[in-house]
């Protein structure tokens, strides 16, 4: 099983051969990947699968030992983090990564302010710059956190917790977006809300996502890549990959 990349035109991020060492331990084991502009993959897999690691390598919070990462078609190689983000790379993580005691609007405004190539200068009169603020609420409304705007985060809930997250993610315009167990940690009542804010992303956001809730991630991708033991075992459509007996037997334990 293969996917069809026959346009290769259309694809703006790539793993060449990727391997990553931790003390002789292979967590990742010739990684490839190509994402076409606009899609939606998924990628799951066991506990240990190497699938964290893999969103570390491609943020460059990692960098791998072995192989190559392409965005845009410029090779990464030691490009650090923050110059992945000005290009367009965005991310989520397993656990919030907010500011409790600041506001939605507060945290929302530094994400944007965060974009910026100069200092972050942010507390000199920040609630007169009109135009990162109207953009923080803007943000805060697509996500549907708009009536928490003024509210402290540690007043949220866990779901309007995770809902933010997204929307910190958004504030830098990825055009590549890394959404990381989104949800981790919802209700099953809440999971389907993060599942219809990811759906209707613009449809220019190139998205990957890691997700334990099989069914849940399935029904947002397209195309779906299976890691186990720092490996791809097998890559495409989630009908195919529901149905595949290798990934019944290494990921659901069938």
């Amino acid at each position: 099983m293969s996917e069809d990349l026959s346009d290769s035109s259309k694809v703006i991020f790539e793993l060449r051969d990727i391997s990553k060492n931790f003390g002789g331990i292979k967590a990742l084991n010739e990684v490839s990947l190509k994402i076409r502009h606009g899609e939606r993959r998924a990628i799951i897999g066991p506990n240990g699968a190497g699938k964290t690691t893999l969103f570390n390598v491609i943020s460059g919070e990692l960098f791998p030992d072995e192989g190559e990462v392409r965005l845009f078609n410029q090779v990464l190689d030691k490009t650090p983090t923050r110059k992945r983000i000005h290009m367009g790379l965005g991310r989520t993580y397993q656990i919030t990564n907010l500011f409790p005691e600041l506001t939605v609007e507060e945290n929302l405004f530094l994400a944007v302010k965060g974009t910026e190539r100069r200092s972050l200068r942010v507390f000199k009169s920040w609630n007169k710059e009109k135009e990162k603020c109207d953009r923080a609420f803007e943000i805060a409304r697509q996500v549907g956190v708009e009536k928490l705007f003024k509210t402290p985060i540690k007043e949220l809930s866990y779901g309007d917790q995770r809902k933010l997250d997204l929307s910190l993610a958004i504030a830098g315009n990825p055009k590549l977006l890394l959404l990381d167990e989104p949800m981790a940690g919802l209700s099953r009542s809440d999971r389907p809300q993060i599942a219809r804010l990811v759906s209707h992303l613009d449809p220019d956001i190139t998205v990957i996502i890691i997700e334990h809730d099989i069914e849940t991630a399935f029904s947002i991708v397209q195309n779906v890549t299976v890691l186990h033991m720092g490996s791809v075992i097998v890559q495409g459509r989630p009908e195919e990959i529901r149905n595949n007996e290798k990934v019944k037997k290494i990921y659901m334990g069938v």
